[in-house]
């Protein structure tokens, strides 16, 4: 089967492990602050141009965020986002079942990198999202929660190549 076709499935499936993962640390105490209705409202700022706000629980909630923010979530987030990995794994040579676990779970972590320098500092919460709210560890919630996503990238493309 096509890898990019994979890798954009297994990006949905771990953006699902991600969310079962983040409920799971919520209740344990472990939040980053970051909601899917602020994700829908930054995607919807990005639609108007508006790459960053000062901070992002201040700016006015907008109709339908919460849907854009799911769509943004597991569309670009999570299966977008995949397609890096696949372009990874079709570079390095990396084709073999055993090397998407192992490499699925690398690049999950990896993926950290983007609520770190790009969604938490555009939410004005600063670089590792310093200023998050107060409570907040996005550093480790991150870390937590994109685990799973990666090895959810790496379980169906190992899957997937080994049919």
């Amino acid at each position: 089967m096509n890898p990019f076709v994979l890798a954009y499935a297994g990006g949905i499936v771990g953006a699902v492990l991600m969310d079962i993962t983040e409920a799971f640390a919520a209740r344990a105490g472990l939040t980053s602050g970051v909601s899917i209705a602020l994700v829908g409202r930054w995607a919807l700022g990005l639609l108007r141009g508006q790459w960053a706000h000062a901070n992002i629980a201040r700016t006015p909630p907008q109709p339908g965020e919460v849907r854009a923010g799911w769509a943004f979530h597991i569309l670009i987030g999570g299966g977008a986002v995949a397609l890096l990995y696949a372009l990874l794994t079709e570079a390095t040579g990396w084709t073999q079942p055993t090397h998407h676990l192992w490499g699925g779970v690398a690049f999950g972590l990896a993926t950290s990198l983007l609520p770190w320098l790009l969604l938490l500092p555009a939410f004005g919460w600063g670089r590792f999202g310093r200023r998050g709210p107060p409570g907040s560890n996005a550093l480790l919630a991150s870390l937590v929660s994109h685990l799973p996503y990666g090895l959810g990238v790496g379980a169906v493309m190992a899957l997937g190549t080994s049919l």
